[in-house]
């Protein structure tokens, strides 16, 4: 009878502080000052210990690159675009890049000649600076890097000019599937801001020599996670909605269009396709090629 009693007491115990722990655990919904609790330290402590699903290489039998472009003027986009002035509760996916570059996030010099992101020289000092210099004849650099102690920070009077013409980000996607666990996945390797009105662009038409004009430089998007998993994406009718750019961009909640992908040429859509209306049916034959892999390898 004394062994029972001690069991029961020792489950009546653990329930107890089960009870307790998860009481002392709860989120409130106010802050001490009666505002509304929107960002917190919870964000800082989760963004250390992002899930990495680490592949085998034996294990990878497919995979295949291709390059995307996230459009802020699609109303699907439009999370990622706003506020555009920054404040304290949220603040846009180029105000956090820029953010993540001023707290140390490297940021890496393009290639001026091709689309494929290289992680071998990040930008520094007057490089960075003028990665984000909009008029070479004036001193308006986005990024202001200090040459005695190189601390970044962000010259807040050029933002909102600049930002009003930062629509398109471009990003490197890998595509493949883990025959461990027979299924396909799809990863970003690299983002990349676009803006329309750099020096280096020299053509108005959206052509592979504006995409290359356009580019800043990349991030390596692994890299930039940490950051994005610290910020919430502005709520859309919703105010009670909780989701961090990192969430926004695992379950793939934007939308993109297909700018082209690895191929024996060695060449994106718009180098051998003009007429809009066959860049869609090539847009489409790429995207069906990819989908008709998995497709395939079920077939019986």
């Amino acid at each position: 009878m004394k062994k029972y009693w001690i069991v029961s007491l020792t489950i009546f115990l653990f329930f107890i502080s089960n009870l307790v722990n998860a009481q002392l655990n709860q989120v409130p919904f106010f802050d001490s000052k009666g505002a509304v609790r929107i960002q917190t330290t919870e964000l800082d402590e989760l963004a250390d210990t992002i899930a990495v699903v680490n592949h085998r290489a034996d294990d990878v039998v497919w995979w295949h690159i291709v390059y995307r472009v996230i459009d802020m003027r699609d109303k699907q986009n439009y999370q990622l675009y706003f506020p555009v002035r920054a404040n304290d509760e949220y603040q846009s996916l180029y105000h956090l890049m820029l953010n993540a570059i001023c707290n140390g996030v490297n940021f890496y010099k393009k290639d001026p000649r091709e689309l494929k992101p290289s992680f071998k020289e990040p930008l520094e000092g007057a490089e960075l600076e003028r990665a984000f210099a909009f008029d070479e004849n004036a001193d308006n650099d986005l990024i202001q890097v200090d040459s005695v102690t190189q601390q970044r920070t962000i010259e807040n009077t050029q933002y909102v000019a600049y930002v009003k013409n930062q629509l398109k980000f471009l990003t490197q996607e890998i595509i493949f599937f883990d025959k461990h666990t027979s299924r396909m996945y799809s990863k970003i390797i690299a983002i990349a801001p676009l803006y329309a009105l750099h020096p280096d662009n020299i053509d108005s038409k959206e052509s592979m020599q504006y995409f290359r004009g356009s580019i800043l430089g990349w991030f390596a998007f692994d890299e930039l996670r940490p950051e994005l998993a610290k910020q919430y994406v502005i709520a859309n009718g919703n105010g009670a909605e909780r989701l961090t750019y990192d969430d926004f961009f695992s379950e793939k909640l934007y939308s993109s269009y297909l700018l082209g992908d690895s191929n024996m040429y060695n060449r994106m859509l718009l180098e051998y396709v003009v007429d809009p209306v066959k860049i869609r049916k090539e847009q489409n034959r790429i995207e069906t090629d990819i989908m008709n892999v998995e497709q395939d390898l079920w077939e019986y």
